[in-house]
C-alpha cells in the first residue's frame, strides 16, 4: 500500500488569460499535517478545488491509496473522505447553523427531516472541539468568525479522513487559532491527514510536517518544517525577501478626526440586546488607533454604527467636527470616510461586476468618469489599471477580469486599493490583511503608516494581535461592548492584550 493517502500528479488547470496551476504535483502522507503556501493567487485554492471536486484538471490525474480516481464534484470526494473549509464560505445565509451543516447529508424518516439527532451530534461537536455555536441561529446574523466555525463543523459532521483547511484561521481570535491549531494536532493524532493552506508562517511552523510552496502557479518546493525557517519559505513564496515587522516613525496626531461619544449600537443577532454600550473615543490626524477584542465583543456593530450600515440606538458619531450620526451611507462614503470591511463578499464587492467596475464603485459619479450620466470608459478602465499596477492586483484578464472569479487575496488588495486611493479623512480598516501573503500584508502595513504620515487619520480593528502590535500608535480593547482598555504598543505585551481581551486585565492598567 501507497505511503500516501493523496497523491496529485502533473494537475495543470488553465482560465481565460491564466494558468493557475501549471504541472504541479503534491503528495499528502497518511497522518501528516501538510501546508500549502504561496501569495495570492499562485495557485493554491484552484489546487484544493481540484481535489474537492470543484473543477477537473487539464492535465494530471489523482492517486488515493495508490490508486487512480476520478473526483468529478464534491459528492465524489466527500464519499472518497475528502472535505474542504472554504475560504470563502459556502453557507445559505437564509438557513440555520444546523441547516446548513447538514445539507447534503440530512436524515430523513418517511420522508420528513429528522435533525434530533443531527443536531445532538452537532452540539456534541461543537463541545469536543471547543467551537461552541447556536445550531439554531441565522446564518446571516452571524459573525465572520461564527460562519467559519459552521463551515469547519459541517466538514467534522461528515467523518472526513482527509481535511481540506483553506485559510480557516483568517478571521479567527489568538486563543480560537490556538485551539484550532490544537485541534488540528489532534486530527492528526487520530490518524487523519490534513492539506493546510495558510499565510501565516507561524501556523505554518507550530503544525505542519511539511510545506510545498507555490508561485505563480508553479511548485517551488517541497520542505520538511524542522529543516526550514520563516525566513526562507516567505523567500520561497515571494521571490525575494520580506521585512516580517514593518519600520515606522513616531506618530505625531494632532487634530481630533473621528469623535465617538456614548455609542450605543443593537447586536446585529440578538436586536434586542446592545453589542456596544455608551463607547467613546476619538481618533486623530496621524495617527493609527487599533480595536482590538475578541470576535463578537461589539466590533463588528461599532464599525457599522460609525459607517451607517446599523442604526445607532444612543450616542453620536462625529467626522471633522460634522456630525453624521443619521448621514446616508452614500454621503458617509463620498465625504467623510472610507471603509475597508470585515466581509469583502458582502459588503466590498459586487462580485459579478469587472474588477474595473468594482474600483470605480465609489467614484463613478466624479466629472471625470462620467459626462451627463453616461460612464466614461476609458477614463475608467485608465484610472482601474493604475490602481491594479499599483498594488499589484492579480487577474486573468485585467480590468475586465470578472471579480467573482479572482482569488480572496487579490479581491481584497482590489478593495484596499480603491479605499486607500480615494483620500477622504477617516480610514476604516477592519481586518485589512485577511487572507494576504506576506509580501502584501508588508505592502499593506507600509500603505497604511504611509497614509497616517500624510495626516490622514486610521482606525483598524484586526484580530491579529501581531498586526495591532506592529501596526497601531494607540490600541483600545474593546469586551462585552465596552472599551475595557487603552494601551500603547511599546508599553505592553501580546500576553497583557490578550488578557485584556479576555475580560482579566484591568482597564487602564498601563503606563502612559
Amino acid at each position: 500500500m501507497s505511503e500516501y493517502v493523496i497523491e496529485m500528479l502533473g494537475i495543470t488547470k488553465s482560465f481565460p488569460g491564466i494558468k493557475a496551476n501549471d504541472n504541479i504535483t503534491l503528495r499528502l502522507k497518511k497522518g501528516e499535517i501538510h501546508a500549502l503556501l504561496g501569495e495570492n493567487g499562485a495557485g493554491k485554492s484552484t489546487l484544493m478545488s481540484v481535489l474537492f471536486g470543484l473543477y477537473e484538471p487539464d492535465e494530471g490525474y489523482i492517486l488515493k491509496d495508490g490508486v487512480k480516481v476520478s473526483i468529478r464534484n464534491p459528492n465524489e470526494a466527500t464519499r472518497l473522505g475528502i472535505g474542504m473549509v472554504h475560504q470563502h464560505f459556502r453557507l445559505v445565509n437564509v438557513f440555520t447553523v444546523l441547516e446548513n451543516i447538514i445539507l447534503g447529508a440530512e436524515d430523513s424518516r418517511y420522508g420528513f427531516l429528522v435533525k434530533k439527532t443531527a443536531g445532538e451530534k452537532v452540539v456534541a461537536l461543537s463541545e469536543k472541539y471547543k467551537m461552541e455555536i447556536d445550531p439554531d441561529a441565522k446564518v446571516e446574523n452571524l459573525t465572520v468568525g461564527m460562519q467559519q466555525k459552521t463551515e469547519i463543523l459541517k466538514m467534522l459532521y461528515r467523518n472526513n479522513d482527509i481535511l481540506i483547511f483553506d485559510e480557516p484561521t483568517a478571521v479567527l481570535t489568538p486563543q480560537e487559532i490556538s485551539e484550532l491549531m490544537n485541534t488540528m494536532k489532534s486530527f492528526r493524532d487520530e490518524g487523519k491527514s490534513i492539506l493546510f493552506i495558510t499565510h501565516k508562517l507561524d501556523e505554518i511552523m507550530q503544525v505542519a510536517d511539511r510545506v510545498t510552496v507555490l508561485r505563480k502557479g508553479r511548485c517551488i518546493g517541497t520542505v520538511n518544517t524542522r529543516d526550514t525557517d520563516k525566513k526562507q519559505l516567505s523567500a520561497m513564496m515571494v521571490g525575494r525577501d520580506v521585512a516580517l515587522k514593518v519600520k515606522k516613525s513616531p506618530a505625531r496626531p494632532t487634530d481630533n478626526v473621528l469623535e465617538v461619544k456614548e455609542l450605543c449600537v443593537s447586536s446585529l443577532l440578538h436586536k434586542s440586546q446592545l453589542a456596544v454600550n455608551g463607547v467613546s473615543f476619538n481618533v486623530k490626524k496621524g495617527e493609527i488607533l487599533a480595536v482590538a477584542g475578541v470576535d463578537g465583543n461589539g466590533q463588528t456593530e461599532l464599525i457599522s454604527g460609525i459607517t451607517g450600515l446599523s442604526r445607532v440606538k444612543k450616542g453620536s458619531v462625529a467626522i471633522c467636527g460634522k456630525d453624521i450620526t443619521n448621514m446616508p451611507v452614500s454621503v458617509r462614503n463620498r465625504d467623510f470616510l472610507s471603509h475597508i470591511p470585515e466581509d469583502r463578499h458582502k459588503h466590498g464587492l459586487v462580485l459579478d461586476f469587472s474588477l474595473m467596475d468594482n474600483l470605480v464603485l465609489k467614484r463613478y459619479r466624479e466629472e471625470k468618469f462620467q459626462r451627463l450620466g453616461f460612464i466614461l470608459k476609458e477614463s475608467v478602465r485608465s484610472y482601474a489599471e493604475g490602481l491594479i499596477k499599483a498594488f499589484d492586483v492579480r487577474s486573468g484578464e485585467g480590468a475586465d477580469t470578472v471579480t467573482r472569479s479572482m482569488s480572496g487575496g487579490n479581491q481584497q488588495k482590489a478593495i484596499i486599493a480603491r479605499e486607500l486611493d480615494i483620500g477622504l479623512p477617516l480610514i476604516i480598516a477592519v481586518q485589512p490583511t485577511r487572507g494576504l501573503d506576506v509580501g502584501a500584508i508588508e505592502y499593506i502595513h507600509k500603505e497604511l503608516i504611509k497614509k497616517r504620515d500624510e495626516g490622514f487619520a486610521v482606525l483598524l480593528v484586526s484580530l491579529e494581535l501581531e498586526e495591532v502590535m506592529n501596526v497601531a500608535d494607540r490600541i483600545l480593547v474593546m469586551h462585552k461592548g465596552k472599551i475595557t482598555g487603552e494601551f500603547y504598543p511599546e508599553k505592553t505585551s501580546v500576553k497583557e492584550l490578550g488578557l485584556a481581551m479576555a475580560g482579566i486585565k484591568k482597564a487602564g492598567a498601563h503606563s502612559e
